[in-house]
């Protein structure tokens, strides 16, 4: 099983749940519709790696940048920035045949997280994405569509939530193609202030 840290604490996330469709300029990008109820889907603890590939199965991945938060005694407890990899031709095809998604969401390596921070529900989090030095992503909370105590209400009107369970709250625009070699470097900020940055190399 895999494991994340909040401070110094480590936890066993049993699950990861995922916002889709939160930010209104990433739904444009995709030519999606705009949900009239909040898009959420699981993905497992065996999804969760250390590694950034570029391809799985020889199938080309694709990141999303999230801002994620870690439940402890039912809530929000801490926060951090995870890489969402998605299949994403794979994806469309399930989509178009209204299939679910697991096959392109929930495979092995599929979830990178950085540690987590103790998160301030009164603050407003910024995070960006930067690839080979060059911002490709920035998010933040105030542009969300779900904000996190939104998100965590209804997932627990269907859902327990487990110590070490963490939210994926959904990607902002400027999502795209992994490409074996480059850095990847996250980044969140809150008040002025960088709580975290974290960077890896994909393969």
């Amino acid at each position: 099983m895999h494991s994340v840290k909040l401070a110094s604490e480590k936890f066993t996330p049993s699950k990861i749940v995922c916002v889709g469709r939160n930010y209104a300029e990433h739904i444009a990008e995709l030519n999606n519709e705009t949900p009239t109820s909040m898009v959420l889907f699981v993905k497992p603890n065996s999804a969760i790696s250390q590694q950034l590939h570029a391809e799985h199965n020889g199938e080309a991945l694709h990141y999303e940048t999230e801002l994620c938060f870690l439940i402890k005694n039912k809530q929000l407890a801490g926060v951090g920035l995870g890489l969402d990899l998605t299949k994403r031709s794979l994806q469309s095809a399930l989509k178009e045949k209204g299939l679910p998604w697991e096959r392109a969401k929930a495979f092995n390596g599929a979830a990178l997280f950085t540690e987590f921070v103790s998160c301030d529900e009164a603050l407003a989090y910024q995070f960006n994405l930067q690839i080979d030095g060059k911002e490709v992503q920035f998010g933040d909370t105030q542009l969300m569509l779900h904000d996190a105590q939104q998100i965590l209400s209804e997932i627990s009107e269907f859902m327990d939530l487990e110590d070490g369970d963490i939210i994926m709250t959904g990607t902002p625009k400027g999502v795209g193609k992994v490409t074996s070699g480059a850095i990847f470097k996250v980044t969140l900020q809150a008040a002025e202030q960088t709580l975290l940055s974290h960077q890896w190399q994909s393969r």
